[in-house]
């Protein structure tokens, strides 16, 4: 069933990363928010640290958009799901705006979500190196591709009054309207690491201090009521909105069955409980798509989530075990001092527990990681390395598991600066067939740890396989 969708919309993009697009995108979604607006956040790509942010700036989940990992076909419904009710929806983009997966022309580029959300962009320039020039780069995202509406510019790191008239000058010649300048104020920028920002989780307090100021230096130096209306001139969009529910009926069915048998074979017991799932969280475990737990619940689970950091024991009546990504590496000392949560953790994957580990969660099941000892669930070893593996896999279930059977074919993303040798088990989880050929991971009894990031959202029958496997733990 095909509806119309309709809700203010921007793309902030930039030319190229560094250009300050998570700065003007969070304090957009913020000003906006302390307007009493609801604001949808999304970003453009695979990145779970700018969500964060999103989130702690409108209240609401941070929610991906990735045409690679989910296809292009799910990116509008998956928009509609998230920015549903909202009053407008800010969507950060990724690098530069025409870049995408490496070899495959717009895919998954800010540029291609824009045409599928058919959304202005609003494009963010760093133009602290440049005056006229400005009106020549703007000129040239402008007019690459005619299907991509720029609809306006926001000039950021501008140095003085004389720099700012001569780029809104060059603009004003070019045709371009300018709809905010910002001054370079350090003082507002977040913290970063070998891996981008400094997760929301690790420093919650700082965090809304700098979204605080960023709302504030977004109201004013940025043309609100300017940005506003552009943002209303998107129009409605044909699509059905995703739904969780209806993501996990038998292909070809498109209505919902009552709710508890919607929920999967075998997931509800005679007196009507549902199988525990245990989250992690906290600060060394921040990542998670909004739509995995959102699966796990329509498929009849219920959702805890605890912080191995902190947490003891696992939430009582766990059933199943989710350990998302994060930054263990950062906190290896700590999460190793937690020896009765370790314990409780090797203790449930012995028993066959169903275990799903991805990235962190691959480090916290090794034995040891940087030296510190961890879960030992795995016969592996991790630490820090110099080099940073990233970028989009193709990859094929090379082993049956709580998650796939053998032959499932997934696209995902790694994003580390760790190793684990071995790198794969005598049963692995994948095998990547683009852009490289090798085997990765580890599946073992009820265990499946990866350091591929994968959106179930693409798959939802991963979700409703690992609830099964909770279900029959009860």
């Amino acid at each position: 069933m095909v509806t119309s969708f309709n809700v203010p919309r921007l793309v902030i993009a930039a030319p190229s990363s560094g250009s300050g697009k998570t700065t003007v995108a969070t304090g957009l979604m913020a000003a906006f928010s302390e307007r009493g607006l609801a604001v949808s956040p999304h970003k453009a790509g695979p990145d779970y640290i700018d969500p964060g942010y999103h989130a702690l700036a409108t209240g609401r989940p941070g929610r991906n958009l990735d045409a690679f990992m989910c296809g292009p076909e799910l990116v509008a419904p998956l928009f509609a799901h998230g920015a549903a009710g909202c009053d407008l929806a800010v969507i950060e983009g990724v690098m530069g705006l025409y870049d995408g997966a490496a070899g495959r022309g717009e895919l998954a580029s800010t540029a291609q979500v824009a045409k599928l959300l058919r959304a202005p962009v609003v494009l963010v320039v760093d133009a602290s190196s440049q005056s006229r020039s400005v009106a020549a780069l703007v000129h040239g995202f402008a007019s690459f591709d005619p299907q991509v509406r720029l609809g306006g510019v926001i000039l950021n790191k501008v140095g003085s009054d004389r720099h700012e008239v001569m780029l809104r000058e060059a603009l004003e010649e070019a045709g371009m309207p300018v709809l905010g300048v910002l001054r370079r104020a350090p003082q507002v920028s977040a913290p970063s690491r070998h891996l981008g920002l400094v997760p929301v989780a690790e420093r919650r307090r700082d965090a809304l201090d700098s979204v605080t100021a960023l709302a504030e230096q977004v109201r004013q130096g940025c043309d609100l009521e300017a940005l506003m209306a552009l943002a209303r001139t998107a129009p409605p969009l044909d699509c059905e909105a995703w739904s969780p529910q209806r993501a996990l009926l038998p292909h070809g069915q498109d209505s919902a069955p009552p709710a508890r048998e919607a929920r999967g074979p075998g997931l509800s017991s005679g007196d009507g409980a549902a199988p525990v799932i245990a989250v992690a969280g906290g600060a060394a475990f921040t990542f998670s798509y909004a739509e995995h737990s959102e699966l796990l619940r329509a498929a009849g689970a219920e959702v805890v989530t605890f912080d191995p950091l902190r947490d003891e024991a696992l939430p009582t009546g766990t059933t199943g075990l989710v350990i998302g990504g994060g930054f263990p590496e950062v906190y290896a000392p700590e999460l190793s001092a937690n020896e009765p949560l370790r314990e409780a953790v090797a203790a449930f994957a012995a028993a066959g527990g169903p275990v799903a580990a991805e990235c962190a969660g691959l480090l916290y099941l090794a034995r040891s990681l940087d030296g510190k000892p961890m879960c030992g669930v795995l016969d592996a070893d991790a630490r820090m390395s110099e080099r940073l593996t990233l970028g989009y896999r193709e990859a094929v279930a090379v082993s049956d598991s709580v998650l796939a059977p053998a032959g499932t074919r997934l696209r995902g993303h790694e994003f580390h600066r760790t190793v684990i040798e071995p790198g794969a088990g005598a049963a692995p989880a994948w095998g990547f067939t683009h852009p490289e050929r090798r085997v990765e991971g580890f599946v073992a009894d009820g265990v499946h740890a990866s350091y591929l990031h994968t959106h179930w959202a693409a798959e939802p029958s991963v979700a409703l396989r690992f609830a099964e496997a909770a279900a029959a733990r009860r």
